[in-house]
């Protein structure tokens, strides 16, 4: 490959790979010199260099030796008499640079040039994937579902592909090879293998992302997402509060006729989504909180944040919720544990 040729493979592999062009001459140059060694006997010395014209792409190979009397290390010293015969000028203790000819290094020599520059750009790339999605950590992605099994589900998300493990998959839902889901990023991490990116279609957070691409009021800042309390799968409670006393925290959330929060419930298959007002009133956070049930009373205890809550007898079951699921929810998302009675005592 002549000269030219390299400079556009260079600019090529810059385009299509994301390396930038001065790190591939970097890795050539390491390359140049691991060839040098490996030609010349697997020398070990630091004294050899490269350089490479970052315009023409002339490579160029150099090893450094020191002028001496006698010769005792010949990776590193050259003698006297050989050096005045590159230049009579030179006298024992100077720098002799000699250069080699790249074309002339073996085969095998090649093949560890070639292992070395396979290896950086293999290193530049996972730097690139690792930066590039490191970034990305508490964002909701849409990913393709590469592959399902017991050990996860494989989520292509661009440039890498996303482990989907068991504990983070929606109960009950189902992952077909193709589909598109969304998927909220955990953690990147990079190892030895590269960069790994772990998602969840189960963190509280892949519902505060896709209500901020719903509602313009959240993505303003104008509607506040407070808490959120999730049980994947099955309900999730949301407490929101407006800045602007002008704009209705909740109506804005679930939209026209449920528009806005149906294209979230969509989303999420059979899981439902109670959105409350947030108070600074204890009291009237907590009634809220037990949503879809109505609250009559709200006793609360400020040194033990605990409350006692009122129930039409006949909402009580909708208020504790099938295996105490609403009650647990409301609990979270206000901070406070509360206990539910009817209004006949029981």
């Amino acid at each position: 490959m002549d000269t030219n040729e390299l400079m556009l493979a260079l600019s090529e592999l810059e385009k299509t790979k994301r390396i930038k062009k001065d790190v591939l001459l970097d890795a050539l140059e390491a390359a140049l010199i691991s060839a040098y060694k490996r030609n010349y006997g697997g020398m070990s010395s630091d004294n050899v260099f490269a350089i490479i014209d970052r315009e023409s792409g002339n490579m160029r190979v150099f090893c450094q030796k020191t002028v001496v009397e006698e010769v005792e290390n010949p990776e590193t010293e050259i003698s006297l008499e050989e050096a005045k015969e590159v230049n009579p000028r030179y006298q024992v203790g100077d720098f002799v640079e000699l250069e080699a000819d790249p074309a002339k290094f073996g085969r095998i020599a090649a093949q560890t040039a070639k292992q070395i520059v396979v290896q950086r750009i293999r290193e530049a790339e996972r730097g690139n994937i690792y930066s590039e999605y490191s970034g990305k950590e508490s964002q909701v992605l849409v990913g393709t579902v590469q592959k399902s099994d017991s050990y996860g589900v494989l989520v292509d998300i661009g440039n890498i592909e996303a482990l989907l493990s068991p504990n983070e998959q929606i109960p009950g839902e189902e992952y077909r090879n193709g589909d598109r889901i969304n998927v909220y990023v955990l953690e990147v991490r990079n190892n030895a293998r590269g960069p790994q990116v772990t998602v969840s279609r189960t963190h509280p957070g892949l519902i505060k992302k896709l209500l901020e691409k719903e509602v313009p009021e959240i993505a303003d800042g104008t509607v506040e997402i407070k808490n959120i309390s999730r049980e994947a799968g099955s309900r999730t409670k949301i407490s929101v509060f407006s800045t602007n006393e002008n704009v209705d925290p909740v109506g804005s959330c679930v939209g026209q006729k449920g528009s806005r929060i149906a294209a979230v419930l969509a989303d999420l298959g059979e899981e439902k989504i109670d959105v409350i007002k947030y108070s600074e009133n204890p009291s009237e956070y907590i009634a809220a909180s037990l949503s879809p049930a109505t609250v009559q009373s709200v006793e609360i205890d400020e040194e033990s944040k605990s409350a006692l809550v009122v129930v039409p007898e006949f909402q009580l079951s909708l208020a504790i919720g099938k295996e105490g699921q609403n009650a647990r929810l409301a609990a979270r998302l206000t901070g406070w544990k509360i206990d539910i009675k009817s209004d006949s005592g029981k």
